[in-house]
């Protein structure tokens, strides 16, 4: 996938998690956040050129292992900013980005014996236009979703989730 698929779809999934919260605004903005620091980490650390060729590597492109890249920057947010939830979002960060990478022809890694072999569930093409506006798409859907429980809920639930951490 395209990094800005990457960037929009994790917003939203973010967005829309966090919502209940945060206010719509605040979600929206550290979402975008950590959707941006952790999957340009993630993309940036994990390719390497072989051959004349980009290729994922497993040092970023498994489930376990794509989990810190997301706490990274949730951790000081959530530590700054006193929510709690942040710290959530950054261990979903991670597997979000891995979740697209997965419908991608060289899928993500997963761990068979002692060797890492790819596994794909539709092996469309990386910079597919169709599987791209879909990711966009959805996670701007994420947010339409995101906004409109916080236009409809009753209780204003944001209040709940700032904690002073000093």
């Amino acid at each position: 996938m395209k990094l800005v698929s990457h960037y929009v779809f994790t917003a939203g999934l973010l967005t829309l998690i966090s919502s209940p919260f945060l206010s719509f605004y605040t979600s929206l903005v550290l979402s975008f956040l950590i959707s941006w620091v952790s999957n340009t980490l993630i993309d940036r650390l994990g390719h390497e050129i072989r051959g004349g060729y980009i290729r994922r590597t497993p040092r970023t492109h498994t489930l376990f292992r794509s989990i810190p890249w997301g706490l990274i920057p949730a951790i000081p947010l959530a530590l700054f900013e006193g929510y709690p939830i942040l710290l959530v979002l950054g261990v979903l960060a991670g597997p979000s980005h891995l979740l697209l990478d997965v419908f991608t022809e060289r899928g993500i890694y997963v761990r068979q014996g002692r060797r890492w072999t790819r596994f794909a569930l539709a092996h469309f093409s990386y910079d597919n236009i169709f599987v791209n506006g879909l990711a966009i798409l959805t996670g701007a859907m994420f947010l339409y979703l995101a906004l409109q429980s916080q236009l409809h809920s009753p209780i204003p639930l944001h209040l709940l989730g700032h904690v002073n951490f000093s």
